[in-house]
């Protein structure tokens, strides 16, 4: 009898791999399933409740986005990343970020900054606690809205998977390293800025704030 996996909910077979997709995505970013970890297709068929096709399918798709590795002649298996990889993914997000945040400042659009203003509340909340996984989640949440804004589904793909990479390195970091205290602070700020800043001073805040948390999560890995 195969062993079922825990941390995944059987699906019913009516639904389509997208449900499943979104199920192993999770479980990668969050470290149930660790780095250089096999993905077995009869195991996770057998622990959804459903056939091989669509597992196949979510697999694949996973595969294209970058989080699993499929190894000629082994299997498929997570994708083990590295401090190079944490300097090209803050690279990449380097880019999509700065022109989401240039379209905000131009659009000023309150829509997207009140959602901001809430999220910044909610990190301070969450950094009081100092779960890293927390924190790190709601940081996140913030950047995510940040490109979100600039209303373009491709830079909202594109993103996820920079974010889903990241939580993928930060995955075997220790839990109880400290965030700094003025994390929720230079988030605040950022948001001054896209109100009433300029541009140019908006921008070097990104690249500062981007390369604070590059040095903060390079120098524990």
């Amino acid at each position: 009898m195969t062993q079922v996996i825990e941390g995944l909910v059987p699906i019913a077979s009516r639904t389509t791999s997208s449900l499943v997709i979104d199920q192993l995505r999770e479980r990668i970013v969050d470290g149930t399933f660790r780095p250089g970890s096999q993905m077995g297709e009869a195991q996770l068929a057998a622990t959804f409740g459903i056939s091989r096709g669509p597992v196949r399918e979510a697999l694949q798709r996973l595969i294209q986005e970058g989080l699993l590795l499929n190894v000629k002649n082994r299997g498929v298996f997570v994708v083990e990343l590295g401090p190079g990889d944490m300097v090209d993914v803050f690279l990449t997000r380097r880019l999509i970020e700065h022109k989401a945040a240039s379209l905000l400042w131009k659009s000023k659009d309150e829509r997207y900054l009140t959602r901001l203003d809430a999220l910044v509340d909610e990190l301070a909340e969450v950094s009081s606690s100092q779960s890293l996984s927390d924190v790190v989640a709601q940081d996140l949440a913030f950047h995510e809205m940040l490109v979100e804004s600039a209303e373009s589904p491709r830079l909202s793909r594109m993103f996820a998977t920079l974010v889903a990479e990241t939580r993928i390195c930060l995955s075997g970091m220790a839990e109880a390293a400290p965030m700094e205290a003025s994390l929720a602070q230079e988030h605040h700020k950022l948001i001054g800025l896209l109100r009433a800043g300029s541009e140019r001073r908006l921008l070097a805040a990104v690249d500062s704030h981007l390369d604070a948390a590059l040095s903060y999560f390079t120098d524990r890995v």
